[in-house]
């Protein structure tokens, strides 16, 4: 019994010495996880075209979803602008009572939403650029590749920028673009709708009179809605004649792909 016994055991430890071998032979042969030389995949991926492409088109999904929703809030900022202007002009032209400077409090508001969108143009615009970059220099050279490369270090452009994310557009010109293309209308509209409420719908008073606020006169009153929109027309004059040409362009040939 005590023979068997200490046969039993033996077999037991053997099992477990050949165990741990094993174990450590797993161990031994387990690639290691932190291994620096693995650690710059980027590299790695560089030099493979079919894993590029595909990581690339992952990024420009990316990329195209961060845009559309920067786009969005974009257009959010203009629906409430131009929801809040009929409603001040549905308002101002209802009554003869009803006060010419609510037309004038709705210019300052459009001025606001115009700071607003304007620092969601420049968060837009960094988006935006990543992509064109894609389009202009892979997409398009893909598809085209006689053409001439609109970016020669296109990959560069885009890894320093991913490594440091900087906003392209400066705030002066992200503002007059707004301007131009949405708020100075806008703008016009309300500037049209208030000299006709101060004048057509007073015509026994001078101007003077019936563009006074309380406590303020007639004349500092048109001075300053003058003096600010003299400043805008000058931003915007700026921005036509400077601002380069946008990426849309017309075609007026019967084939619109005619080149």
């Amino acid at each position: 019994m005590g023979g068997s016994g200490d046969a039993t055991e033996g077999e037991h430890s053997e099992e477990r010495h050949s165990e741990g071998e094993h174990s450590e032979g797993s161990d031994e042969s387990r690639p290691n996880e932190h291994d620096p030389s693995r650690e710059n995949l980027g590299e790695e991926l560089s030099t493979d075209p079919s894993d590029m492409v595909g990581l690339l088109g992952h990024l420009y999904r990316g990329q195209m979803d961060r845009v559309t929703q920067w786009r969005g809030r974009l257009d959010q900022t203009t629906y409430w602008a131009v929801t809040i202007m009929a409603a001040i002009l549905t308002w101002a032209f209802s009554s003869r009572n009803n006060p010419h400077y609510l037309i004038l409090i709705g210019m300052a508001t459009l001025v606001v939403f115009l700071f607003v969108e304007t620092r969601r143009y420049r968060a837009y615009d960094v988006w935006r650029e990543r992509i064109r970059l894609l389009e202009q220099d892979l997409f398009a050279q893909m598809l085209d590749p006689d053409e001439e490369m609109s970016h020669r270090e296109w990959r560069k452009r885009i890894g320093d920028d991913l490594r440091n994310p900087a906003v392209k557009v400066s705030l002066f010109r992200a503002f007059a673009r707004r301007l131009a293309r949405v708020y100075y209308p806008f703008l016009l509209v309300l500037l049209a709708a208030w000299l006709v409420r101060i004048t057509a719908f007073e015509p026994q008073e001078s101007w003077q009179t019936t563009a006074s606020m309380p406590g303020i006169s007639g004349t500092v009153v048109v001075g300053v809605v003058a003096t600010t929109y003299l400043l805008l027309t000058a931003i915007l004059a700026y921005y036509l004649l400077w601002e380069p040409s946008g990426e849309f362009h017309e075609r007026e040939q019967s084939d619109p792909w005619e080149e």
